[in-house]
This record gives structure tokens, sequence and C-alpha cells, in this order.
């Protein structure tokens, strides 16, 4: 078989393999990694032997992505204050008419995904997610078949408590919330940004310690309208850029100046807005350039 065979499927397959890695590991950076490594292993293949390309990729990706995580353990654990999936660009529209694979990208779920063992996250986003066969899934996580359906129903049991039902805004209500909410912020109307918020509404900041940021989670409309008119207070306004973008199918914005401030996903739900997330870390934004393209 020729390195070009060896290309094309593995090339047909990226943006799959890609979100596999992805929502198993919460990085973009990391998940380049993996399909730069797994590509390796790919092009020593004999494809003679390859009975189905899809599975034997997935499971391919999916040992190195658990291998990752378990190089990244410690890391986490000494991580400084909040941690966060490193932010995801789409393009504008992408996903969005895939309400299942929407959700599985969102912030939201990423960081419920964060409460499961590596173990547990790897099969629940392989059958809840992409529907594969759990003796593919036992394959790609090294587990009998039986010991994976009792970790699937495990994982499935965990996500189904914590998950806040998944009901998108749509396009136009988005649309709106997000230009009043730029709007108010840029011009420092308190009462404006105050009228948008939930009052449960949740402000997490990822920096890693390397930039300005709570290091704990703000709650409440009040507590969070006081970050953001700080964040957005006029005189830093002349000399930073905003740019609205989509994040994990999510309306994002994007705060740049001499460097790139970080980017702040916002999360609506029954016409407030629900849910900040802050990435300031500048190595969780250092794939924020290109748009991805995702699959399921």
């Amino acid at each position: 078989m020729s390195t070009d065979e060896h290309a094309e499927r593995f090339t047909l397959l990226r943006p799959l393999l890609f979100t596999i890695v992805y929502e198993i590991l919460g990085s973009v950076t990391e998940s380049d990694d993996v399909l730069q490594n797994g590509y390796l292993r790919w092009a020593e293949v004999d494809l003679a032997t390859v009975r189905d390309t899809k599975s034997y990729l997935a499971q391919l990706v999916t040992r190195q992505a658990l291998n990752a995580m378990r190089t990244s353990a410690r890391r986490r654990e000494d991580y400084i204050g909040s941690w966060l999936p490193e932010p995801l660009l789409l393009d504008e529209n992408d996903a969005s008419t895939d309400v299942l694979l929407a959700e599985s990208v969102s912030m939201a779920m990423l960081v419920l995904l964060e409460t499961l063992t590596p173990d547990e996250r790897a099969v629940f986003v392989l059958r809840e997610v992409f529907g594969f066969e759990y003796h593919d899934i036992a394959a790609a996580v090294g587990k009998s078949v039986a010991t994976v359906r009792q970790v699937a129903h495990r994982a499935r049991e965990h996500v189904r408590a914590r998950r806040k039902r998944f009901e998108p805004a749509d396009a136009a209500t988005t649309a709106r919330i997000t230009e009043r909410f730029m709007t108010a912020a840029a011009t420092g109307d308190l009462e404006g940004l105050l009228s948008l918020l939930a009052p449960d509404v949740t402000w997490t900041a990822d920096s890693g310690g390397k930039t300005t940021a709570a290091r704990r989670p703000v709650v409440g409309a009040e507590k969070v309208a006081a970050v953001l008119m700080n964040l957005f207070r006029l005189e830093r306004l002349a000399d930073l850029r905003i740019e609205r973008v989509n994040c994990n199918n999510t309306p994002a914005m994007v705060l740049s100046g001499e460097r790139l401030e970080g980017v702040f996903l916002i999360e609506i739900a029954d016409g407030k807005i629900t849910n900040f997330y802050a990435i300031r870390n500048p190595d969780k934004l250092l794939a924020v350039a290109v748009p991805r393209q995702i699959s399921r």
C-alpha cells in the first residue's frame, strides 16, 4: 500500500479523530500532538490487515490520548486557580445543525467531563457521542467488553446527574443577547449588563497564575458585573480590539492588544447569561488562530 493511501484515509477522518481526542483531553494543542504521533504510527500499518479504518484509527488515537492524559495529570494537580479546557475556535456555523455534537464540545460539557476518570471519559465520549460498539471501545481502552459496559453505565449516570438539560438558544436570540452584552460592556452600561445576567451567573477564569485573574469562580450578577466593568473599563478599551467568534459552539469574544488578552465564552439559557468562561492563560491561547473542523 502506498503512503498516499495512508494519508488519504487519515485526512478523510481527521476531523472526527480530532474531535474524539479533543473531547478526551480538552486541549487543542495536545490533540494536535496526539494526531501527529498517531499518523506516524498509522503510516507503518499494513493496510491489508485493517478491516475498518474508522474503528482502527479511533482506537489508535484514543490510546494515545489516554497516555497523554496520564502524562499531564500531575500538571493538572499543581495548576494555579481554576482549570478550564482550551477554547476551540470553530467556523461560525460549524456543528450548529448537530445538537449532540454541539453539546459534546461545549465548555460546560468539557468541564463536566473533567470530573470523570480518564477511562470513564474515553468510554463516554466513544459510546455516547460517537456511537462506537463496545468491542471497539474495549480494544481502545484495553479492558474487557463487560468492564467497558459497566464503565459506560457509570459515566453516563455521572454525567446525567450533573448535566443541565441542553437547550441551546436559537441563533437569533443568541446573537441579540451577545450584541446587547458587547454594547453594554463597551459603553460601561452597568444597568444594561445587570439586565442580561442570570441571578446566579458564574464567572470562571483560567490564568494558570500567569496573568491577573480571579483564582476562584465569582458567583452572582452584581459581583460578575463588577468583574466585567473592570475588564472592559473605557480607558483599557482604547488599547484593545474585541472580536466576536464561535468557540465550542458558543458565542465568544477575543480581546487583544499588543498580545492576545484572553478568550471569553458566554453561555446563555432562558434569555439570560448564566456562565462566563475566561481563558487568560497564554499557553491555552496558542491555538486560537485558525478555525478547526469537527465531525461526528
